[in-house]
Order: structure tokens, then sequence, then C-alpha cells
């Protein structure tokens, strides 16, 4: 998809470097039942091949597109820690090789699995400069995590962390679901209080999705899967900002809750429309106003990174698409979006493209305005999907 003739292309700041860099890994010991990521089973894939070939499209990127200081690194998946210690420690050399120049306070952070963690796989994780560990718990009750696909229990969970420590992290994150099958609110309360007691530095809580080409979908479908129902699901996302906020946490952005100094700044690099490098199969990745995604399947992605870059699509992003990209995934981020940033940005005033939806969205008081924009209320943060939505196709023309 290309600019319609005439439109500008996003203003590129030039001599601004990416210095965020996305990494996937796709394998997964099994496939959960809400997945729809680009994942794979483990068993007979080419491990030790792929990661040759993320290095090698790691070497083409670099040339093609020198890195700045390296502020974030984050390697997702599927599930990163099924690598054996002797491939993480090949990939983990590789990443340093073609991105050397780390800022002090790097976030270099790696999905994992309870259930995938031993100490030693660990210390070779922080050996190799990961400083953060991100574990998808999902639930406290093994009955939802068995329901649900997950192949660890809450043992698992707490051998993990304990494994993590004694490796040398305290940087330590892990993601909850509510909406699951047979989850109650009850549930979910005792879920987010055996979290709190950890007391970690940071916490993802996700609504479950139900997506298509997932098992979940299929038994929706035949009306097979049995949810919380609406009134329960917006009980359980207020006892959990409850609960959160009572304990000290920073609600920064509407899934994630950080102690101050603790917010995901990978993840702040995509909410503020920043420049990031998307490497691996499937991986999407945003650079000098240019969007791309990478071919999907493993051996697919291997052989295409031996001709060059292994593109499935790349394309300009049109100047009002980013607009409202700037709106919708800015507005995530509970300080909300930045006049002074949009303005110096695309050169044009916030107030002039969206007065439509901006004057809505007041008027419903789902936002409200900051010093310097518009964040989202108390109210827009449990409706947030509508508000993003009123940004979608709004542009006043000019």
């Amino acid at each position: 998809m290309l600019n319609p003739q005439g439109t500008p292309r996003v203003k590129y700041q030039g001599n601004r470097k990416p210095q965020a860099v996305y990494l996937h890994i796709p394998f997964c010991t099994n496939k959960c039942f809400y997945c729809d990521f680009n994942s794979y089973v483990l068993k007979n894939q080419p491990v030790m091949e792929y990661l040759q070939g993320l290095e090698r499209e790691m070497e083409r990127t670099v040339k093609e597109v020198p890195p700045g200081k390296i502020t974030s690194i984050f390697v997702g998946g599927g599930t990163p820690t099924v690598l054996k210690p002797d491939e993480m420690e090949y990939f983990l050399k590789t990443v340093k090789t073609y991105f050397p120049d780390w800022s002090e306070d790097i976030e270099f952070s790696m999905e994992a699995n309870p259930g995938t963690t031993d100490l030693e796989k660990l210390a070779v994780m922080r050996a190799g400069g990961v400083n953060r560990v991100s574990f998808g718990v999902q639930a406290f009750q093994n009955e939802l995590l068995s329901g649900i696909g997950r192949i660890h229990d809450t043992d698992d969970v707490y051998q993990s962390l304990e494994n993590a420590r004694k490796a040398g992290f305290d940087n330590m994150s892990i993601d909850l679901m509510f909406g699951l099958p047979n989850q109650t609110v009850n549930m979910l309360a005792e879920s987010v209080s055996k979290a709190l007691a950890l007391n970690l530095p940071h916490y993802s809580i996700y609504s479950l999705k139900v997506e298509e080409n997932t098992l979940f979908h299929t038994m929706y479908q035949k009306n097979q899967l049995p949810l919380p129902n609406e009134d329960d699901e917006l009980k359980m996302y207020l006892l959990l900002m409850e609960k959160m906020k009572e304990a000290g946490y920073e609600q920064y952005e509407i899934s994630n809750f950080a102690k101050p100094g603790f917010h995901s700044r990978h993840n702040m690099a995509y909410w503020l429309n920043e420049d990031y490098y998307g490497l691996g199969a499937g991986a999407h990745g945003y650079v000098g106003g240019m969007r791309h995604m990478n071919i999907k399947g493993v051996n697919p992605y291997t052989e295409a990174t031996k001709e060059g870059l292994p593109r499935m699509e790349s394309f300009e992003v049109p100047r009002e698409e980013a607009m409202e990209d700037f709106l919708m995934v800015g507005l995530r981020v509970l300080k909300g979006v930045s006049r002074t940033h949009f303005e110096e940005q695309f050169g044009v005033s916030m107030e002039d493209m969206f007065a439509k939806p901006l004057h809505k969205m007041l008027n419903a008081g789902l936002l409200e305005e900051t010093g310097d924009g518009y964040r989202l209320s108390e109210r827009g943060i449990l409706f947030g999907n509508d508000v993003f939505g009123e940004f979608i196709g709004s542009l006043t023309v000019k």
C-alpha cells in the first residue's frame, strides 16, 4: 500500500536512528488454545537454521539502516525460552554483534514460559545481556491453565521466579489474563492477590480475545466456550484496577501496571509511534516512515534470508494513517497524547485534523484535556476501543 499520489510521506526525523529492536523466536512447546501469534510447535523444527537466518537478517538490516544507541530490545514469540542453552547463547551473541551500541540503562526483555526456564538457561540469558524477563503466567488456578492450553502449573511459576532471582534478575514482569473460560470474578481476585504477593515491579493484565484460527474460535462458533458474561468481565477489570492501585502500582497503559521507573520501555516505543526494527519470521517493523511484515513460515523465512531481506510486504505509511495511528495508539497510554509531539511530527494542529472525534469524545466524557493534549477519562479507560475507533477515517480534509 503506497501513498496516494500527492500525499506527503510521513516526515522522518532523519538523523534519529532506530533505538528499539524486536526479535521473534516462533517456537513453542505447544499451541495455546487462544493463541493466533506466528508460532510453531518446537518438535522437529530446524531451530539452529532459523537462528542463522535471523543472524543474516540482522546483518542485512543494519547495513541498510544503521542503528542508533539501542535503548530497548524485546525478544518475543512463540516462547523464546524453549531455546536450549547453547542455542540461546548463540542467539544472544548475534544480537550483541549486530546491535553493539547499548545505552547504559538498556532494557533487554525476553518473554518466558514458566515451564521452560531452568537455572542454567536463565544464567545464559543473563550473561548474554538480558536484564528483564516477562513470564506468561495467565492465572493462578491450575484448572484454568489446563483449560487454556498452558503447559505450566502454579508450582512452575514460583520455581521459575526463584531461578530468575538466583540468576541475577530483579526486573521481572508477569502476564495475567481475565475473561477466561470458566473464570469467575473471585478467581481473578485470587490470581491478582497471589501476583501482588510476589512484589514484582511490573504486571500486564489482558482480557481474552477470541481470535480466528484458534481452537477457542472453533469452540466459540459451536457455542462450546463458557466465557464470563459482559457484566462479570467489567467487574474483573474494575477489580484489577482497584487492587493494583491499592498496592501502589501506576496504571500507565490500559493493560499495564508498574512501580515507578519500571514502565516497559520497549512497549512505550510502540505506543509513542517511534521507530523500531522488527526481525524474525512474521515480525513487523517501522523505520523511517516505512512499515514491513516479514514472511511467516519458519522454512520460507529462513530460505528468504539467504537471498535478501525476508519481506512479505513493505510500504510507506500514508500521512493520514500515521496521524490516526498516533491518536489510537497514543491514547492507550494513560498520560495521553501531546499536541506538541503531534505538531512536531506532522506540522499541523491535532485539533484541526481531528476536531469532530475529539469534541465528540470530550462531550461523551470519554476523553479529557491535559495541559498539552488529551487522555482517556476514568470512564474512557473502560471503553477504550470505542474511543480509538472514532479516529479511524475521521480526518478533517485540509
